[in-house]
């Protein structure tokens, strides 16, 4: 027999499902987690996923995420299912959808681009040009970031 590890229910808060494996702390950092957080937040790395062979997942009480949250965890985690919990029961459960353009969300890795220029007040606008494996493009410079390596704002 093999054994399963239980982790209890949340009453109230969000699942953050088929996160790809190791990522996980990068999903924590972006919640604001990394300092701590008076509610219960799990991770779990590296389980087994009969989809993805390998997942992570994060659970945390009392935070339902916005948007732009979900648009972070998207570049990271492009697999990613949203499950939101109220009541001990999933209501609402969605996969994380990568807009065609992120515009204010990850800084551009090339140091001569106008957006990272600090006397110009040029926000970065990355536009998607692949979804799996994530690859975004400048729409100033046209240099090309992978999903793995974004720098987030």
């Amino acid at each position: 027999m093999g054994e399963e590890l239980k982790v209890s229910k949340i009453q109230r808060g969000t699942v953050i499902d088929h996160i790809r494996a190791g990522m996980a702390p990068a999903v924590l950092k972006i919640l604001g987690i990394e300092a701590g957080i008076p509610d219960v937040v799990v991770m779990a790395m590296n389980v087994h996923s009969h989809k993805l062979g390998r997942k992570d997942v994060v659970k945390i009480e009392n935070v339902i995420l916005d948007e732009g949250t979900l648009q972070k965890i998207a570049i990271i985690a492009p697999q990613a299912t949203i499950n939101l919990i109220e009541d001990y029961r999933v209501v609402h459960k969605h996969k994380v959808s990568l807009p065609k353009a992120l515009r204010g969300v990850v800084r551009c890795p090339n140091r001569n681009c106008i957006t990272n220029a600090p006397e110009e007040r040029v926000l970065p606008l990355l536009v998607l040009e692949r979804e799996d494996p994530v690859e975004l493009r400048c729409h100033y410079c046209e240099e090309l970031v992978r999903g793995d390596r974004v720098e987030l704002l």
